[in-house]
């Protein structure tokens, strides 16, 4: 059960206006899986699905389990990271490829 008072993470998304809250502690736990997964990668980064399937895979059970929909909040968490620029996009490269931090 969501409380009144609970703590919100604002979500942006590149090159769109307009905002998406969601709860920190999900925000915090799908963070944590996608920058787990990226770090295994050693900087090579992961296309978009492949990040997606490995962040999974690094979320503990439980927490997904109340997670609800973890593609929306994969995604929702993936955009505001890169708006941040705690991940980015390699230019140029389809399906799109991701990597921690600035591109060198």
């Amino acid at each position: 059960m969501t409380s009144i008072a609970e703590t919100k993470k604002t979500c942006r998304t590149p090159n769109a206006k307009g905002v998406t809250n969601i709860p920190a502690w999900k925000y915090d736990c799908v963070h944590r899986a996608i920058v787990s997964a990226l770090r295994d990668t050693q900087g090579r980064g992961l296309s978009f699905r492949d990040l997606r399937l490995a962040a999974r895979e690094k979320m503990p059970p439980k927490q997904l389990e109340t997670l609800g929909s973890w593609g929306w909040h994969f995604t929702t968490v993936k955009l505001e990271m890169e708006v941040a620029g705690d991940l980015s996009r390699i230019a140029g490269k389809s399906p799109q490829h991701i990597i921690l931090g600035s591109p060198a």
